[in-house]
C-alpha cells in the first residue's frame, strides 16, 4: 500500500463532515408489503407488524433509504472521491464492519422517509488480518416530515490486502461467541444442536436472543434439536476465494424440522447438485489446528437423497 502516510490521512479526513447524500427520498413509503417480506425473512412474528395499528420493525432503518439498482438523486461525489483516493493508494478491496442504530420513534405505513448523509468519521491506517486502511464511517440521519425519527451508522474498511503467505495450515475461521450466544455454542461442542425456547409463549428461536421476538419476554430455555432438516435456500461461494475453503462450495439456509433456519455449509453431494427441499441432517465437524480446537455444526445430505 502507497499513500499510508500521516500527510496522507490528513488528506483523507478532509472529507470528514462532507455531505454523502443530500434531501434523499425513499423510493416507496412505508408499507405493509415490504413489512411482511422483512418479518418473513427474519421469522419475526411479532403482532406489532401486523393489522391497522401495524408499526415497521426498527432494524428497518436503513431499508426504507436503500436506492436498489438504479441508485438516488441527491447523491454528492463526496464519498466516491474518497474511495477513489483511497483506491489509487492501494486500498482496492473493501469489507463491512458494523453498523450502529438509533431509534427515536417508530415508523408506520404511509410515513414517506427522506434522509441526508454525512462522511462522520475517516479512522488513521490500520492494520488488520485482511490488510492496512482505513476505516469510514457515514451517519445517515432518516426524517418524517421534520421529525427526526432514526439514525444509522455504517462503517467499512477500505484496505490494501495483505500479500503475506498464510503461516501454516489455514484456520477455519471462528465464529463470535457472546453472552447471548454462548450457550449455543457449549452444545455445539459437546455434539449438541440446542435451540432457544421461550419459557412464555413456547416460540423457538434461532439466532439465539436476548428476548423472545413474539412476546418479548426475557426468560427462556432450550430444546435439542434432532439434527434433522431441508435445504430451504443456497447459495454456490466462487469468491472470494479463503484459505480455509475450496471454492466452489454451497451455503444453505436449513429449516430444522423443529422449524428454524440457521446457515451453515451443505456438503455430501457436489456443490451443483444441492436443490432446495433436499433432506440434510447435521454433522459435528472438528478441526485442530494452532489455535486450538473448533466444532462446528455443518449439514450432511441424507445418503441416497441428491
Amino acid at each position: 500500500m502507497t499513500g499510508g502516510s500521516d500527510e496522507f490521512g490528513v488528506r483523507l479526513r478532509v472529507y470528514e463532515g462532507q455531505p454523502a447524500a443530500v434531501s434523499g427520498v425513499g423510493k416507496d413509503p412505508v408499507n405493509l408489503p415490504m413489512i411482511r417480506h422483512w418479518c418473513e425473512a427474519m421469522g419475526d412474528t411479532n403482532p406489532a407488524y401486523e393489522g391497522p395499528d401495524a408499526i415497521a420493525p426498527p432494524t428497518m432503518l436503513q431499508a426504507w433509504t436503500m436506492g436498489g439498482l438504479s441508485g438516488h438523486v441527491g447523491r454528492t461525489g463526496a464519498y466516491d472521491e474518497l474511495l477513489t483516493l483511497l483506491e489509487e493508494a492501494g486500498c482496492t478491496s473493501i469489507v463491512a464492519t458494523d453498523c450502529e442504530q438509533e431509534y427515536l420513534r417508530p415508523l408506520r405505513p404511509g410515513d414517506r422517509v427522506t434522509f441526508d448523509t454525512a462522511i462522520e468519521s475517516v479512522s488513521e491506517q490500520k492494520t488488520t488480518k485482511l490488510g492496512s486502511g482505513y476505516f469510514i464511517t457515514t451517519r445517515t440521519d432518516v426524517r418524517v416530515g421534520d421529525d427526526l425519527v432514526g439514525t444509522h451508522r455504517f462503517r467499512v474498511l477500505k484496505y490494501a490486502p495483505s500479500r503475506r503467505p498464510p503461516a501454516g495450515r489455514a484456520r477455519r475461521p471462528r465464529p463470535v461467541v457472546n453472552r447471548d450466544n454462548a450457550g449455543f455454542w457449549e452444545g455445539v461442542a459437546e455434539g449438541r444442536l440446542l435451540i432457544q425456547r421461550c419459557a412464555v409463549c413456547g416460540t423457538l428461536r434461532h439466532p439465539w436472543l436476548p428476548g423472545c421476538n413474539a412476546c418479548g419476554s426475557l426468560d427462556w430455555d432450550t430444546v435439542e434439536a434432532s439434527g434433522e432438516g431441508t435445504v430451504y435456500s443456497y447459495v454456490v461461494m466462487h469468491h472470494p476465494p479463503f484459505p480455509a475453503f475450496e471454492p466452489p462450495y454451497a451455503v444453505g439456509l436449513i429449516e430444522l424440522a423443529e422449524g428454524v433456519r440457521m446457515v451453515s455449509n451443505v456438503f455430501g453431494v457436489p456443490y451443483d447438485k444441492v436443490r432446495i427441499g433436499l433432506p440434510v441432517r447435521v454433522e459435528f465437524r472438528r478441526y485442530d489446528d494452532d489455535a486450538g480446537e473448533l466444532v462446528l455444526p455443518l449439514f450432511r445430505v441424507v445418503e441416497g437423497e441428491a
